[in-house]
């Protein structure tokens, strides 16, 4: 078998990306599902530079442009991703000898038939090596925008978007989670006693895993250092799923009561929906839906997975009405599509394909599935409206929207939510920020059908 160049996998992982037919995740988890046999310090290595040169991308163009005649953005698409990645491994990856950075990609370059351009990319990367120590930012005192774009690689008019709507400091914080490597959160089954929630935390960490508790739910728990979820004791039994606070928070938040009917509008890969399952433990009904098989397969892997069984699956756009989900819901869960900008720590390209005018199109998708489902809920029922973003207009806006659209009321939250948060709920509304809670970046509304 021939040998495998890591450094020219994720250069034509970055190559694809440019090209912005898929997000990250996806490429670089097909990149290391194809390339599985390699050993572990090798797949780490590529994961490892290719979320990280996406990552830092502003950053590093930002030094490639102190450093270069030739602009990153004259640059040709090669050459370009090739200084990327080959500086972040200067910059972010002191373990590897500035000598061998410089010598693969002037190897890589001439490899893929760009033998002009090696001595200027030997140059480039060996005058950044020798000058990486007295980098200069934007002055973070006459452009504080500027400073915290390079500083945190994010798009100036996100950063002022965020100053805006959440303060200053806030905006910082928050852009500083972005950018620190995020422990995966996991929902142990509630069934399981404290003695069992124990036993299975002391054989994750034998197994090298750093367990912590959630400081929000007696149930989540925050794992680092594990290599995959699938391989974890506990994970094929069904006594744990990955899932973020802010989304169990979801379904604390709606009161669900046993007996209840639930209908998840837009459900995959499951999560709130099998969280919902388990607080009717064995009563009532979940109705999952989404809107392609793809989803729904997801979901029902996740239902096998867990032996839950009281939901039941369906193929269902949410834009498109169903009657016999008419006034049938006592709790209506509304995932809605959004921006995503809750979620850049682990979707790193999000930041740089979203632009103003998105954040203001998916409002209207957003309107026509709550303007679609609304007649789901029975009177009395309780819609739990919720986004994986910061944007007032998706959020706050929304809510305030449906309210006076559809006749419905906020539901305080209070003594439904952690004491920790319970100051935050106003008027049936939490908005979590990264960096200033420990969650994803999310929203939920809890709106009561008069």
């Amino acid at each position: 078998m021939a040998q495998i160049n890591t450094r020219e996998i994720v250069l034509d992982i970055l190559l694809e990306l440019s090209g912005q037919t898929e997000y990250s995740n996806v490429l670089i988890g097909a990149a290391l599902n194809k390339y599985d046999y390699l050993d572990s310090r090798e797949k780490a290595f590529i994961k490892r530079v290719s979320e990280g040169t996406i990552e830092r991308r502003i950053y590093l163009d930002y030094v490639l442009d102190q450093y270069s005649k030739t602009p990153v953005i004259k640059m040709k698409p090669l050459i370009r991703e090739l200084l990327r990645m080959s500086v972040y491994q200067l910059l972010f990856m002191e373990h590897i000898p500035a000598s061998a950075v410089c010598n693969e990609a002037v190897k890589l370059a001439k490899r893929r038939r760009f033998q002009n351009l090696q001595g200027y990319v030997n140059g480039v990367l060996r005058n950044i090596a020798r000058g990486r120590e007295n980098i200069v930012l934007p002055d973070r005192e006459k452009d504080r925008t500027a400073y915290l774009s390079v500083r945190y690689s994010m798009p100036t008019w996100l950063v002022a978007h965020f100053s805006a709507c959440y303060g200053e400091e806030a905006c910082e914080k928050i852009l500083q989670a972005y950018l620190e490597r995020g422990a995966v959160s996991v929902r142990l089954d509630e069934r399981l006693s404290e003695r069992e929630r124990e036993e299975l935390s002391a054989v994750w960490e034998k197994e090298g895993v750093k367990v912590q508790r959630h400081p929000y739910l007696p149930y989540a728990f925050r794992l680092q250092g594990l290599s995959g979820v699938h391989s974890l004791a506990g994970y094929r039994e069904g006594r744990f799923s990955v899932q973020d606070v802010s989304s169990m928070l979801v379904v604390e938040a709606a009161g669900i009561r046993p007996g209840d009917t639930v209908i998840d509008v837009c459900a995959a890969p499951g999560g709130k929906a099998l969280h919902a399952a388990a607080k009717l433990n064995g009563t009532g009904e979940v109705i999952a839906c989404d809107v392609s098989r793809y989803k729904t397969d997801k979901i029902e892997e996740n239902l096998a997975r867990l032996g839950m069984g009281n939901v039941s699956v369906r193929v269902q756009d949410a834009r498109v009405r169903d009657d016999s989900l008419v006034e049938k819901a006592d709790v209506l869960l509304a995932d809605v599509p959004c921006s995503g900008l809750g979620v850049i720590g682990h979707k790193q390209d999000i930041k740089y394909r979203v632009t103003r005018e998105s954040l203001t199109e998916i409002q209207t998708l957003q309107r026509e599935i709550i303007t679609n489902v609304i007649d789901y809920i029975k009177p009395g029922g309780t819609l739990m409206y919720s986004t994986c973003t910061m944007n007032p207009g998706e959020n706050e806006e929304m809510a305030a929207w449906i309210c006076e659209t559809f006749g419905l009321e906020p539901v305080d939250m209070k003594d439904r939510l952690p004491a920790v948060l319970a100051g935050e709920g106003k008027q049936g509304m939490l908005q979590l920020l990264p960096g200033v809670h420990e969650t994803d970046g999310f929203f939920l509304a809890k709106l009561r059908k008069k």
